[in-house]
C-alpha cells in the first residue's frame, strides 16, 4: 500500500506560480506511475498530468501543456507539479495518485492523497 500526502497549495494571483509536492510513505514509491488530478466545486475530477515510474514520458492534459511540469524524485519518494502562468480556471483541489500506468483515466489509479487547495485570483 502507498500513502500519499500533498502539500504546497495556496492562494496565488493569476500569472503566478506554485509547486505542489506529493510525498509517498513507502520505499516502493518508485514502483508506481504517478498522476495529478484536480477537482473544482461542482465539477468532475479531471486529469492534469502523469509520469512513469522512472520519471520519463511526462503526459499532460491539453489545458495545462506548456504551463505545468510534472517530475519525481524517487530518492525522496516525492512527485512534484510545478504550475506556472496560473489562471483562475486552475482553481481546484489537487490530488496526487499512484497506479500502474501513467494515463488520464482516474479509475486506473489505486492510491490517492487527500488533496491540497489551489486558488488562483484574477
Amino acid at each position: 500500500q502507498v500513502q500519499l500526502v500533498e502539500s504546497g497549495g495556496g492562494l496565488v494571483q493569476a500569472g503566478g506560480s506554485l509547486r505542489l509536492s506529493c510525498a509517498g510513505s513507502g520505499r516502493t514509491f518508485s514502483d508506481y506511475a504517478m498522476g495529478w488530478f484536480r477537482q473544482a466545486p461542482g465539477k468532475e475530477r479531471e486529469f492534469v498530468a502523469a509520469i512513469t515510474w522512472r520519471g520519463n514520458s511526462p503526459y499532460y492534459a491539453d489545458s495545462v501543456k506548456g504551463r505545468f511540469n510534472i517530475s519525481r524524485d524517487n530518492a525522496k519518494n516525492t512527485v512534484y507539479l510545478q504550475m506556472n502562468s496560473l489562471k483562475p480556471e486552475d482553481t481546484a483541489v489537487y490530488y496526487c495518485a499512484a497506479g500502474l500506468l501513467p494515463i488520464a483515466n482516474r479509475q486506473t489509479y489505486d492510491y490517492w492523497g487527500q488533496g491540497t487547495q489551489v486558488t488562483v485570483s484574477s
